[in-house]
């Protein structure tokens, strides 16, 4: 193979690997050919290409229709949510076990792929591009006398001008091919700046693998070996919905308005001139105004004929004379009911909340009883689409981490998957069912608090009620001693000292009330003393 434009990273030769004659499947719609070898195949690779290529332009085409770019932006406000002072996106090193000089410097390298890619500013179109295409390519340009400088610049590249290509050599006896591994394919880009669609399929720039950002939907044909879109599945219903609309203009233009048919007498004229009469009778009456669009005038058109005339019919003498018949309009032409069928359909097809599309809906504010079934299937199907799309940040980094030297490819291995990327929140649903459940659990430890110390601990209670892991119980002790020193809060242990010696003042209080009552009872019962006559008691 000719050698190859860009830059590769070679890890270190793994010992002890054992070979598997089985191909690994392709999850990244790579088109896999064998270079000879036992079996003599050769794949042709233009078919593939150009299905792929037919394939995102479908994508594009179906994106312009108003319904199916309302869902794909329902999706993308979702996704993404731009914030004036916030960045849409942040990464998150909380379960990352590096030294913290290291996490500043894997933070500080992230946000110059975000400023490279100009995420903060072009977050929407990237997601949209990427959401509708099904995949997305970056070259990453690197000054290759001085790699160590890092990525220079993000090129985004066309679908239509590239493809990932996978080239395969097996071996050449029955015994070679038990023994051969197919991780030793070598894996490249294929570039033709003048697209894929009418040249070869092996004709172009070979880019190598480390040198683009590919990105993918996640959503494969596995028959064709395809990376589809998820506008896929909405293809055959956006046909029925176009079809139906059509449609129904058509049966609404031509059923819409009353014509009239004209029984005009001819009386004995012959047949030549009973068809001249006839006609210098339409021609009289006959009034043909039409609405021209483009420039927005009424302009007479009586010299065409259309399907919306009225009917003019010569009658012989003997007949009933001249007479003029109305034909009614078509019926029931207010029913939409198909076409609101295939709308909520393409609405399924397309994983957006069919109740989003009836612009007359309420506005709930969330709490659990109006939240629908729905709305949580989106917010997970929505969660999943960031995950996926993270993939753009996690290929950029890395080579700028390694790059940078501040890792190796090795590290990078045992480090990608504790890498995070959080996501600004705009979903009320999430917020409000998080508050409520908090509300829930307050009111069961409430509920528990009498019978603390004798059959729960509060162990018990932060680690299965609260949920709280040991590492955030031993922050949370640190932070609330910190708040209590601060004076920012009350001790709870002095709070319930005197919370006991309050209850001990009011229990004697209230025994001195009870013997004053006691008392005054007493004297109540007691008869009166009466008086003398010299006044004496």
């Amino acid at each position: 193979m000719a050698e190859l434009f860009g830059f590769s990273f070679n890890k270190k030769e793994t010992k002890g690997k054992a070979p598997s004659p089985i191909q690994p499947s392709s999850d990244d719609g790579a088109t896999s050919y064998i270079a000879g070898g036992y079996y003599g195949q050769y794949l042709d690779l233009d078919g593939n290409f150009k299905t792929e290529y037919d394939m995102v332009k479908k994508y594009r085409e179906m994106a312009m229709h108003p319904e199916v770019d309302e869902a794909i932006e329902d999706i993308i406000h979702e996704a993404i949510v731009a914030d004036q002072n916030d960045s849409p996106v942040q990464v998150n090193l909380d379960n990352l076990e590096v030294s913290d000089s290291v996490k500043n410097m894997i933070r500080e390298e992230f946000d110059y792929v975000k400023n490279l890619l100009a995420f903060d500013s072009k977050a929407h179109e990237m997601f949209r591009r990427w959401y509708i295409d099904g995949r997305l390519y970056y070259h990453k340009v690197i000054d290759l006398d001085a790699p160590q400088e890092g990525i220079k610049e993000l090129r985004y590249i066309d679908p239509h001008k590239i493809k990932k290509v996978r080239q395969i050599t097996k071996p050449k006896t029955a015994d070679e091919f038990m023994k051969y591994d197919f991780g030793k394919g070598e894996e490249y880009f294929l570039y033709n700046p003048k697209g894929l669609n009418n040249t070869s399929a092996n004709s172009g720039i070979r880019i190598a693998k480390d040198a683009i950002t590919y990105v993918v939907s996640g959503l494969m044909d596995t028959n064709r070996n395809i990376v589809l879109s998820y506008l896929h599945k909405g293809i055959k219903v956006l046909n029925q919905l176009r079809m139906i609309e059509d449609s129904l203009v058509i049966y609404r233009i031509s059923r819409a308005p009353e014509r009239r048919i004209f029984y005009i007498d001819v009386g004995n004229l012959p047949k030549v001139k009973a068809e001249q009469y006839l006609r210098e009778v339409m021609g009289r009456y006959r009034n043909k105004l039409v609405y021209d669009a483009n420039t927005g005038e009424i302009r007479d058109d009586r010299k065409y004929m259309s399907m919306m005339e009225d009917f003019w019919l010569p009658r012989r003498e003997g007949g009933r004379g001249t007479e003029i018949t109305t034909l009614p309009g078509g019926q029931n032409l207010g029913e939409l009911t198909d076409v609101q069928y295939f709308q909520t359909k393409l609405y399924k097809a397309l994983n957006v909340p069919a109740g989003r599309l009836e612009s007359g809906t309420s506005f709930n504010i969330g709490r659990s009883s109006e939240i629908t079934r729905d709305e949580l299937k989106f917010t997970k199907f929505v969660g999943k689409l960031r995950k996926k799309f993270s993939d753009i940040f996690q290929d950029t980094l890395k080579t700028q981490l390694i790059l940078k030297s501040v890792i190796t490819p090795e590290d990078w291995d045992d480090m990608k998957e504790h890498i995070q990327y959080d996501y600004l929140y705009d979903n009320h649903f999430t917020e409000l069912k998080n508050l409520e459940m908090m509300t829930e659990k307050l009111n069961v430890i409430a509920a528990m608090d009498p019978y603390v110390g004798k059959y729960f601990s509060t162990t018990y209670i932060r680690s299965e009620i609260l949920g709280h892991t040991e590492k955030q119980m031993e922050e949370m002790d640190v932070d609330m001693e910190d708040d209590i020193k601060s004076g920012r809060v009350l001790d709870p242990l002095d709070q319930t000292g005197f919370e006991g010696d309050q209850l001990a003042a009011d229990s004697e209080n209230l025994a001195l009330d009870q013997e004053l009552k006691k008392a005054q009872i007493k004297q109540a019962k007691q008869p009166p003393q009466t008086q003398n006559g010299n006044g004496n008691k």
